[in-house]
């Protein structure tokens, strides 16, 4: 995977600052209730809304099984259709065959639709280091572009910035890129939209070489397909001579009736529409219509890898809705820049880790950027339990022994020994009984939980010695062995505590346990 976002802090650090910025945490908040509400509204129009997200999890699984296979009838007929098809194994064979093609037209520029595949490889700053100017034309791409700065969204990348910040942006920034913005321009959305189309209007006509990505690969015909709202993929996509699509592998479907689904789940998954305003399909190329040249970039970068771990291959069912951005709490209090990654929030956390691997510290760290609510399962459109990868990826982690995990495995492997040895166990628990009241609330090594959490205290009295007593109590109190004989005298309780207790469990001081509640890009 690219490094561009690589030498970024690991995700702890990046995210409280995140967390300090009160104007970021409005803008999010505010965007993704909004977003998840009107999701919840158009998702609960459906009545066979779990049939199809069932339906679409096996429509994956079953193209991922069978990879191989459905790439090449898709080289097949994207080839018949007049296209050409090209295999990049990473990111920087990628950049180097579309760099080629586009010199290969004799143009400068390029306009976009918005793509995260490019994102990922680094095209942008590719051209631009051969000479090649790359235009964003997506409004949330095109704002992020104006002012230097990163995407934060897989579906509304400035969803950071409110309209005063884009107002400013375009009044400073949109002389040097094209068409200045108009005078006395303010905030309000219809002045803002207007001026980026009339930005936008003359690199669409005057553009040569389109660049796309594309939501789905149709297999047996060679279709390529773009959900968008704005209109702006449409004219990149039709005006331009030359289009280049770079799109990830695991985006192909074995036929068209499989769209039927996706068509439904992704609008109403990602913008909360029953459809999208813009969906584009082109099959090679026409005479008469659309780019004389089409060519097709399939890319891996890391996707062959993350296919062969039998849990975290999951992942690469995604299809970029933002739907678990946008109901994670983490995600909503860090924001997106704190993941170090063109992917963002719970599938970031699963995603990039498999593509780039574990071995720079932000990799490292954001299988840790989640609380395992396991909201974001909940919402997915293709039901990939990301919780189930995150703990999946920790594992792999910490068997690395890199920072902070060499003390843990070394823990974890004494804590082993000692349950192996049921007497060493029970002298460890009777010795950690006698001096509970030594214990020190915030353990030295223990700040990164103690932080933000109460170290529960330790019981009077552990389990295993009140089962082995619990006849005497019986005798003694008439009872049938609960909390009331494994109340020390003086009123006070197991947990140290003094007063009543209610639904507690016999020895542990602990409350009975509650069944817990279980809460597009291209």
């Amino acid at each position: 995977m690219s490094g561009t976002y690589l030498g970024m802090p690991a995700f702890p650090v990046a995210a409280r600052e995140a967390v300090a910025d009160t104007t970021l945490r409005g803008n999010l908040r505010h965007a993704t209730h909004t977003i998840r509400d009107k999701r919840a509204v158009a998702v609960g129009e459906l009545a066979d809304w779990d049939r199809l997200r069932e339906a679409g999890k096996r429509i994956k699984d079953h193209t991922l099984r069978h990879l191989d296979r459905y790439l090449l009838q898709l080289e097949e007929s994207v080839t018949a259709a007049g296209g050409t098809v090209h295999w990049a194994a990473d990111a920087d064979e990628a950049n180097r065959i579309v760099t080629e093609l586009v010199k290969a037209t004799g143009e400068r520029e390029v306009v976009k639709v918005k793509s995260m595949a490019t994102q990922e490889i680094g095209l942008n700053e590719a051209l631009a280091a051969e000479g090649i100017a790359a235009y964003e034309t997506d409004l949330a791409e095109l704002i992020v572009q104006l002012g230097d700065d990163r995407p934060s969204h897989i579906l509304v990348p400035a969803i950071h910035r409110n309209r005063g910040e884009i107002r400013d942006i375009f009044r400073d920034r949109m002389a040097d890129w094209g068409r200045a913005a108009p005078d006395g321009l303010t905030d309000t959305p219809g002045e803002l939209a207007e001026a980026a189309r009339l930005h936008l209007r003359e690199k669409f006509l005057r553009a040569k070489v389109g660049v796309s990505g594309a939501n789905f690969m149709v297999a047996e015909t060679g279709t390529l397909v773009v959900f968008e709202s704005e209109g702006n993929g449409r004219m990149c996509l039709t005006l331009p001579e030359t289009l280049i699509s770079v799109v990830g592998i695991e985006k192909v479907v074995p036929g068209w009736r499989d769209l039927e689904v996706f068509l439904q789940t992704l609008p109403r998954s990602s913008t909360a529409e029953r459809m999208n305003p813009y969906t584009s399909m082109w099959t090679g190329t026409h005479d008469a219509d659309g780019p004389s040249t089409f060519h097709l970039v399939l890319l891996d970068n890391g996707r062959t890898a993350t296919l062969a771990d039998e849990v975290g291959r999951q992942a690469l069912r995604c299809i970029r809705c933002s739907a678990c951005l946008n109901v994670c709490p983490v995600y909503e209090r860090a924001g997106g820049h704190a993941y170090g990654s063109v992917y963002p929030g719970p599938i970031g956390a699963i995603l990039t880790p498999q593509l780039r691997g574990t071995g720079s510290e932000i990799d490292a760290s954001l299988p840790y950027a989640s609380s395992l609510c396991g909201a974001c399962y909940e919402v997915c459109p293709v039901a990939i339990d990301i919780p189930e990868v995150l703990v999946h990826l920790r594992e792999r982690v910490a068997e690395t022994g890199g920072k902070g995990h060499r003390l843990e495995k070394a823990a974890m492997k004494a804590a082993g020994w000692v349950f192996d040895h049921p007497r060493v166990l029970a002298a460890g628990e009777r010795a950690a009984t006698a001096t509970r009241r030594l214990h020190p609330s915030r353990p030295p090594g223990a700040g990164a939980w103690t932080d933000a959490r109460d170290l529960p205290r330790l019981p009077a009295r552990s389990f295993r010695d009140w089962w082995k007593h619990r006849d005497d109590g019986d005798r003694r109190t008439g009872s049938g062995g609960g909390a009331a004989e494994a109340r020390p005298a003086g009123g006070e309780s197991a947990d140290g505590r003094t007063g009543p207790r209610e639904n507690t469990t016999p020895g542990t001081g602990d409350p009975t346990p509650r069944t817990p509640r279980k809460d597009t890009g291209t």
